[in-house]
């Protein structure tokens, strides 16, 4: 019986160290698997509806500000930019982002991590570029329908309402984890607005989904189960 109840224990964490077998290592790894996780779900800051990478802009009534052919196209974002991770680091001061990718394994791990990643609209992404977020006064008419500003002369943006929090607890997970500087003042903002946007069922099924492949959750949000994953 001891040697069956051995058996059994070992089996059990052999199955639960192949269920995170699929953690990305890379940042090209991490986006053919975030294609799955967010498949059926809206892009992240205006809401619109998405196939493959192309965005049903009208579904959400974005109007593109400059660049249409990028606008079509969904790609992925890092809500804490991949320039505010690597450029607290050594890496970045020798060659910068291409630099990091090959030389440190620690950056390759936080530029991999899907807690961090979201699907964007190409125009978007490239237009929040490494902003910091904010909130700002401007009124969202930039991008037709979509609820997003990007302050370019502040080099400042503010995302809708709906993933405001997320947002912060992502700032929050990433900075413990791979241990990043936050500035006071975006501290008080995040935790404001972690405080005023608590998770929504959205954002917790997203947290379980990605603890699954990453082997831990964002505990900001909640507490994960991870043997839901087998």
């Amino acid at each position: 019986m001891p040697r069956l109840c051995l058996l059994l224990s070992f089996l059990s964490l052999l199955f639960s160290v192949s269920a995170f077998a699929e953690a990305p290592r890379t940042f090209a790894e991490a986006k053919k698997i975030a294609w799955k996780l967010y498949a059926g779900n809206p892009e992240f800051y205006c809401g619109c509806s998405f196939t493959g990478n192309k965005a049903d802009l009208q579904s959400c009534g974005y109007v593109p500000r400059k660049n249409a052919q990028r606008a079509a196209r969904i790609e992925w974002e890092h809500i804490v930019p991949a320039w505010v991770i690597g450029h607290q680091r050594q890496c970045w001061q020798k060659g910068g982002r291409s630099n990091c990718s090959k030389t440190d394994a620690t950056y390759r791990v936080a530029e991999a991590d899907l807690h961090n990643l979201v699907p964007s609209i190409g125009e978007v992404n490239g237009d929040r570029s490494n902003y910091s977020f904010a909130w700002l006064p401007q009124q969202p008419t930039q991008y037709g329908a979509c609820p997003m500003v990007v302050d370019f002369k502040a080099r400042k943006a503010m995302p809708r309402q709906k993933v405001r929090g997320m947002i912060a607890r992502t700032y929050f997970y990433m900075a413990d984890r791979y241990s990043l500087r936050l500035s006071k003042q975006d501290r008080q903002l995040f935790s404001a607005w972690s405080k005023t946007y608590p998770p929504e069922p959205w954002e917790l099924a997203r947290n379980q989904r990605v603890a699954c492949v990453m082997g831990h959750g964002n505990g900001y949000v909640a507490k994960v189960d991870l043997s839901q994953c087998r």
